[in-house]
């Protein structure tokens, strides 16, 4: 790192910041709805995206600043194990065209804000949705904090905030005032100003990516001089494990484990509540389907976005702390006013998702255990209130975490969150195509999956710390080292499945069903919409949608 303050990076970066400020306020205006005081309007905003924003702001709720620091890292840190994240994104767009806009369908017809919204109204369950919530707002919280770490390695690098012997309110002072402000437009605006932020955010990432593909490896001498240099160092022996440091090309070894965090990675993508908000938050079913056939671009800026950490590797960058690889060689490699555009890039890439996420897990608390457990009588503007309180809740929590742990546990923890949501995938997505499946098994299958994945993650050390050092470990009766989510989400679904059978043999009573076959398909042109955020539930047998 050099020492002292990038000035013209810091003065670029601060321009676009100050600029995302001030849209992320006017979006309160934008579009605005004549009763605004509803969850609806507030943290969906208005149900009334077309094809467009909605590309925007799942590029921006999908692709953060875990893409531009972490991926990058795992590849500066280990090689070829860190693209894992590139077959997964390949993987998860297939699978979302099959169930989104039936997910978008049923909740358009009555009024579901969440997924666990759904759940309760498929199965008639609290106990079931209630589960689904509080995952979705544990796993969404390790998420939020890993885009307050970009932010904070962008400012790092920038030589934001004083050396390791200045006061830690100094320190930290840049990031609480973008956490501050990110924080005051949520509030203010809702899911409105991520979306028109998102518009700057995607323009900016596609620029700098463009650009540092081929300026970058011009400098360095073409990508044969990249990639050997990063085979050779990657030669080199651990002193600590005694190992090769990663591959430039994995071994037959750790297949299992690329294959399986691919494959629970993708299950687990639409999972998460951010995404299900920006899909909900879409006007039609078909800018759905729409979505899900062109959102295959962000992929392959993925991949292009990867190879920078052999760059880094080229380009001799020399970090205690990987997440810090990408920004590092951004200033070392980029003129000084480009280097303040490829960090506003990451910055801006962690502001959205930040925000959106945080309102996603708001409306989980608001509906789902607000709502349903203390206060149901609760009218829509107490429900707005609510969730706007703890958006800001969710993200004091998610600064905690960034301010008082390693920020190298960071991608770990988010991965824990990836192990964790994967479990509601039996309910969701199973959900959305038949009701066979008993809300009774559907929690203890849940209980189960979430008590293995996350005894098993504890077990798992990493090279600073004894537990929750990873998300692979060896997979009962194979003894190969998989992914600890999808392991968990196989003993999820055969306890699932064993009790269902078990239950439906000696007739214990099911829940209600409140839908039906024709709201999976409706679209917004349909008639008969339900308003209410509920539907009176009628009674219905165990079938399949």
């Amino acid at each position: 790192m050099t020492d002292g303050v990038n000035g013209v990076a810091l003065g670029v970066f601060v321009l676009f910041f100050l600029a995302v400020t001030v849209m992320g306020f006017r979006a309160a205006r934008w579009r605005k709805a004549e009763n605004e005081h509803s969850l609806d309007e507030w943290g969906l905003g208005g149900r009334s995206f077309g094809a467009w924003i909605t590309w925007f702001l799942l590029g921006g709720d999908v692709y953060t600043a875990y893409t531009f620091v972490a991926v990058p890292a795992a590849v500066y840190a280990a090689g070829a194990a860190g693209f894992f994240a590139v077959p997964y994104t390949i993987l998860v767009y297939p699978l979302i065209f099959t169930f989104l806009p039936r997910l978008w369908s049923v909740s358009h017809k009555h009024g579901y804000v969440t997924t666990a919204d759904f759940v309760r109204g498929r199965f008639g369950s609290k106990g079931l949705s209630l589960a689904v919530a509080f995952t979705g707002i544990l796993a969404t919280m390790p998420y939020i904090a890993l885009q307050l770490v970009g932010i904070q390695a962008v400012l790092d690098v920038m030589g934001v905030g004083g050396g390791g012997n200045t006061h830690w309110f100094v320190k930290d002072l840049p990031l609480l005032i973008a956490f501050g402000v990110l924080a005051a437009y949520t509030y203010s605006s809702g899911l409105r100003a991520p979306a028109m932020i998102a518009f700057v955010k995607d323009t900016l990432i596609y620029l700098v990516i463009a650009v540092a593909i081929v300026y970058i490896p011009i400098r360095l001498g073409g990508f044969d001089e990249i990639f050997a240099q990063a085979g050779a160092k990657y030669a080199t022996v651990n002193p600590v494990t005694g190992k090769p440091q990663g591959a430039l090309v994995s071994g037959s070894a750790a297949q299992w484990t690329y294959a399986t965090l691919a494959l629970g990675s993708a299950m687990a993508m639409f999972m998460y509540p951010h995404s299900i908000t920006a899909t909900l938050s879409s006007k039609s079913r078909e800018v759905i389907r729409r979505n899900t056939t062109v959102m295959p671009l962000y992929t392959l800026m993925l991949g292009l976005l990867a190879l920078l950490g052999f760059m880094a590797i080229a380009a001799g960058v020399k970090v205690t702390n990987g997440q810090l690889a990408i920004p590092q060689l951004f200033e070392n490699m980029f003129p000084a006013w480009f280097a303040g555009v490829a960090f506003a890039a990451i910055g801006i890439g962690a502001l959205v998702p930040a925000a959106i996420m945080s309102i996603a897990a708001a409306n989980l608390f608001t509906r789902n255990i607000y709502k349903d457990f203390i206060k149901p009588d609760a009218t829509a503007a107490q429900e707005t209130k609510v969730s706007k309180l703890v958006s800001l809740l969710v993200k004091v929590g998610a600064l905690v975490f960034v301010l008082t742990m390693d920020k190298t546990v960071a991608i770990n923890f988010q991965l824990l969150g990836g192990i964790w949501i994967l479990q509601t995938f039996p309910a969701l997505v199973g959900g959305l195509f038949t009701r066979w499946m008993h809300r009774w098994a559907l929690i203890a299958g849940w209980a189960v999956g979430m008590v293995y994945g996350t005894a098993a993650a504890y077990g798992v050390a990493g090279p600073t710390q004894k537990h929750f050092g990873g998300s692979s470990a060896e997979i009962p009766g194979i003894g190969e080292i998989g992914y600890i989510g999808l392991t968990a989400f196989v003993l999820n679904v055969l306890v699932t499945v064993a009790l269902t059978l078990v239950l439906r043999a000696v007739g214990t009573p099911d829940g209600v069903d409140e839908t039906s076959p024709e709201d999976y398909t409706a679209d917004a042109g349909d008639t008969g919409v339900v308003t209410e955020p509920r539907s009176a539930p009628r009674a219905r047998p165990a079938r399949s949608a």
